[in-house]
Parts: structure tokens; C-alpha cells; sequence
């Protein structure tokens, strides 16, 4: 039962920023230099199409990726630039090269919650949100877009965070899937951002895609997908029935609980691990299995 909720999770991804990878026809992949625990060795940027070409995710305003972008593009005209959602990790770059090239901003809408805000509480990744971008054109689940002269479908894929969307290439069987399903490690959910009920959700609705190889923003390809987002479903649900055990064996708050299930956690991603356990916390609350009294001195936990 453990190799079946442990995945399979590819460290070795060692990009060279600003260098053109082609992944298939009309699909190149640049890798920023933003590496951090947070986002691996850089966000991927795929150039999508042959004579015209789309952008999607050109990441962080940083000089040398912009300008490998350029290179990459070599004088082809640009129809739009496109976002897997509205991390800045993701979109911080985008308003300025839509101005550059003078094209339209397609993504999932503003940023918004998954949930509004309760009392007293803050969003831990508020920073990191790009709150004030607006599309120019907001696409829903279910269209077929041509991006440059690609023909892509749109798929939504709440949980990392309310306005995901995952692209499919089905003549290529292939997902460009964003942070929803990466090859490097899990997805951070963090509420109130995401969502762990919208991301089981999401991992089902990719399952069923028919779409195989992955290419997400971060890290390698990955090359069975489907089977991917089956081992980190079966992940959280591990997480979850830590959390269960935990409570039922004495953990009474967050910290606890976060030292129970991360017990060698390093500290710079330690607030993750926290984040993580909440979105748990929230999930199994919402489910009546987790009794949850939050207060302006912590989160007390205990079964019903």
C-alpha cells in the first residue's frame, strides 16, 4: 500500500535557462532562471505554434528570460499571450510582453479565492498573486482556442488555485498541466488560494483526459501522466489519514500536527508543510470527519 500512494517524483531535471527545448511539433519549452524551493529549477515557458506563435506562462519580469523568449520567437508574429493561472512565479512578465507585442492576455479570469476570507484570517500567499491582471479574453472549460497556429483545449483544473486551467494538445496526446500535476513533487494547496476538494477533483477530471505525457511549469516532462496524478491522489489521501491518526492519537493543534506528519521537514519549507496541513485540515472539516475551533491563539483540533 505505501509504493501505491508514494509518487515517483523526477529531481534530476537540470535545465539550462534561456535554452530553446523542442517537445514536439509547434511546442518549445524555456526555462526561466527563477529556481527556489518553491518553484524548482524555474518556471517552463512554451512557445506553442510554427509560423505565428503563442506564449504561455512567460514568468518572471527577469531580463535574460525575456530576451531568450525573443530569440526563441525569431521574428515570428505572436497572436496572444496565454497563463496557466495568476501565480507571479507564472504571469509577472505577461502584461509587459502583451504590451510589447501588442496582443491580447487570455487566461482563467482575475485572481480570486477558492473561498472568501474568515475572520481574522490572511491569505499566506497573497504576495505571490498577481492580483490587478485583467484578460483580455477569459477562457472557460471545454473551448478549443488556436494559440499561434496551435490548436489547443481548454481544461479547468482548480485546487493549486481558483482560475487553473491545464491545455491539451490532443493530436500530440499531450497536457500542458501547469502546477496541477508536476513530475518534481506535490502541488502546494493552500488555503484560502486553493483548494484540496478542488484539487481531488481536478486530479479525477485529468485522469479521464486522454492525454499522456504531461508537460508541466515546472520540472521535467513526465511521461505516464494519468498514472502521475494517480500516485498524488493517493498521496493526499495519505496525508489525510495522517491527519486522522494523528488527531485520534492526542495531536491537538496545527503545529503539532505539522511536526507529527513532517517530522524531518527543512525549515525553508517549513511554511509549505503548514499550508499543506491546512488545506487538509479544511478538507476533512468540510467532510464532518475533523472538528476545527479556530481562534485568534491557534487551531485546535479533535474528532467528532
Amino acid at each position: 500500500m505505501a509504493a501505491q500512494s508514494t509518487p515517483t517524483f523526477d529531481t534530476d531535471f537540470r535545465p539550462v535557462p534561456g535554452e530553446r527545448v523542442d517537445l514536439a511539433p509547434g511546442l518549445a519549452r524555456i526555462t526561466a532562471p527563477n529556481t527556489s524551493p518553491y518553484t524548482f529549477t524555474g518556471t517552463n515557458t512554451f512557445l506553442l505554434g510554427t509560423q505565428t506563435i503563442a506564449i504561455l506562462d512567460p514568468g518572471p519580469e527577469d531580463e535574460s528570460h525575456l530576451s531568450a523568449i525573443e530569440k526563441v520567437r525569431a521574428g515570428r508574429p505572436v497572436s496572444a499571450i496565454l497563463l496557466t493561472h495568476t501565480h507571479r512565479d507564472h504571469s509577472a512578465s505577461a502584461a509587459r510582453l502583451a504590451r510589447h507585442y501588442r496582443v491580447p492576455l487570455w487566461f482563467g479570469g482575475p485572481h480570486r479565492l477558492s473561498r472568501p476570507l474568515r475572520r481574522f484570517e490572511v491569505n499566506p500567499i497573497k504576495r505571490s498573486c498577481d492580483w490587478s491582471l485583467v484578460p483580455d479574453r477569459t477562457l472557460v472549460d471545454g473551448q478549443t482556442i488556436v494559440a499561434g497556429d496551435l490548436t489547443l483545449s481548454v481544461h479547468a483544473t482548480p485546487g493549486h488555485c481558483a482560475n487553473h486551467l491545464a491545455f491539451g494538445l490532443t493530436d500530440a496526446g499531450m497536457l500542458l498541466s501547469g502546477d496541477h500535476v508536476m513530475g518534481w513533487n506535490s502541488t502546494l494547496v493552500s488555503v484560502p488560494d486553493g483548494a484540496m476538494a478542488d484539487y481531488f477533483a481536478s486530479l479525477d477530471k485529468v485522469m479521464a483526459l486522454p492525454y499522456r505525457t504531461y508537460h508541466p511549469a515546472h520540472g521535467a516532462p513526465i511521461a505516464d501522466g494519468p498514472r502521475q496524478a494517480r500516485m498524488l491522489k493517493a498521496h493526499r489521501q495519505m496525508r489525510n489519514q495522517q491527519v486522522l491518526d494523528a488527531v485520534r492519537t492526542g495531536t491537538k493543534t496545527l503545529g503539532a500536527l505539522v511536526r507529527s506528519v513532517y517530522p524531518s521537514q527543512p525549515a525553508k519549507i517549513r511554511l509549505a508543510a503548514r499550508m499543506t496541513m491546512m488545506a487538509h485540515i479544511e478538507f476533512l472539516e468540510r467532510r464532518g470527519e475533523l472538528v476545527v475551533k479556530r481562534g485568534l491563539f491557534g487551531t485546535r483540533l479533535a474528532l467528532p
